[in-house]
């Protein structure tokens, strides 16, 4: 057993406690939270800071980790994609020792669940023996509509691999069709499949969706895509994509760099189960440009964050994007973003009841977060896994 106690206790399940003590199995197991005072008990471990849950990362690729500071900054993302696919081809014992690493670093980082996408079953063995809590995105591309049933039962054959959660989803917009997104509704039928979309990344796909026209047609071309079934839409790739996606599913879209006012006020004309994501870093690194955050103030779907990977981010760190956003964005007050960094992933991926937090009987984890300053995060602001 062991008792930890800091200057606030953020539980998720209520107020912070000041000068709380959280008390646990020797698994990590809240056994009791009180507000007693803690300072003259010598077996608390007493810390100056705060202690919250365990981070849940919902959107990360762990097969581009080896592709670290390989990949140029601040290009915008067609070409990002274009080195991605020119570089992402290695020895798999390269590529495994870079996922190896990479979520030894999510790990020591006080993450302690991540939604991961996957394209191969390469990263199956990390994830089944790794301490942090997996669920898999296999991702389908098929812009060409001919391509849906082969996508879907591609993605299927490969979750055969992976003994933690896997589900089936649509890589982007500018990778799938409305005949997919059809096929993929029925799938859904059959039982849980969470879906995490990439979702306006660039303008250009608002762009492709609107007119049928700009850079992804040329990207089409050079990689010989049938482009001729698709048509132009005349609004934007969310409002073209929403009306087709599942009911009955917990939907992430992920990135929503060039998300409008208009799109959100659309997505509410539905009843979807939509769930926002953004990887602040990641978007900076691509595009060098943030989501309009004040926008999602105007819907009521949970907001969760990601690190997307290390071909677009130097670190895999969700107290680094909290940082960012806080820093750039005043209006986002901290106890809000450590909602979107624990609780509202947790959910969205199903893991709610272990993860999220400080409640008896769960394990989420427990982080502490140092120099905070009026309540707020600094730039000295850290985290270290306590359990």
């Amino acid at each position: 057993m062991r008792r930890f106690s800091a200057d606030y206790i953020y539980t998720l399940d209520g107020a912070a406690i000041e000068n709380g003590i959280v008390v646990t199995d020797d698994n990590g197991k809240i056994l009791a939270v009180t507000d007693e005072k803690a300072l003259l008990d010598p077996n608390i471990e007493r810390f100056e800071g705060i202690i919250v849950p365990g981070f849940v990362n919902t959107h990360c690729h762990l097969e581009l980790s080896h592709l670290h500071k390989k990949i140029t900054k601040g290009k915008g993302l067609i070409p990002f994609v274009k080195e991605v696919i020119s570089k992402r081809g290695e020895k798999e014992e390269v590529v495994i020792e870079a996922m190896k690493k990479a979520d030894e670093e999510m790990l020591n980082n006080g993450i302690v669940a991540v939604g991961d996408i996957s394209n191969k079953t390469i990263s199956a063995e990390i994830k089944n023996s790794s301490k942090i809590k997996y669920h898999t995105f296999l991702e389908m591309l098929a812009f060409d509509s001919s391509k849906s049933s082969e996508a879907i039962e591609n993605a299927v054959n490969l979750k055969q691999a992976f003994k933690t959660p896997t589900s089936i989803t649509p890589h982007a917009p500018y990778s799938l069709s409305k005949e997919l997104l059809k096929d993929l509704a029925k799938y859904c039928k059959r039982g849980d499949n969470k879906i995490s979309i990439h979702n306006q990344e660039n303008d250009e796909e608002n762009n492709l969706y609107r007119y049928k026209e700009g850079p992804f047609m040329d990207f089409f071309k050079d990689l010989k895509i049938d482009t001729d079934r698709f048509k132009a839409q005349s609004k934007n790739s969310i409002q073209t994509m929403i009306p087709f996606l599942p009911d009955n599913q917990n939907i992430l879209l992920v990135h929503n760099t060039y998300t409008s006012l208009k799109d959100i006020y659309f997505t509410k004309r539905f009843n979807r189960k939509l769930h926002w994501c953004f990887c602040p870093n990641s978007n900076l690194y691509i595009e060098n440009r943030f989501p309009t955050f004040e926008f999602f103030k105007y819907t009521n779907y949970p907001i969760t964050l990601g690190t997307d990977s290390l071909a677009s981010n130097q670190k895999l760190c969700i107290l680094t994007e909290m940082k960012l956003i806080q820093k750039n964005f005043e209006d986002v007050s901290f106890e809000e973003l450590l909602k979107w960094a624990t609780i509202n992933g947790a959910k969205f991926l199903g893991f709610q009841n272990e993860l999220g937090s400080i409640v008896n009987g769960k394990t989420p984890g427990l982080n502490l977060i140092t120099n905070i300053k009026y309540g707020r995060l600094t730039e000295k602001s850290a985290v270290r896994k306590l359990i």
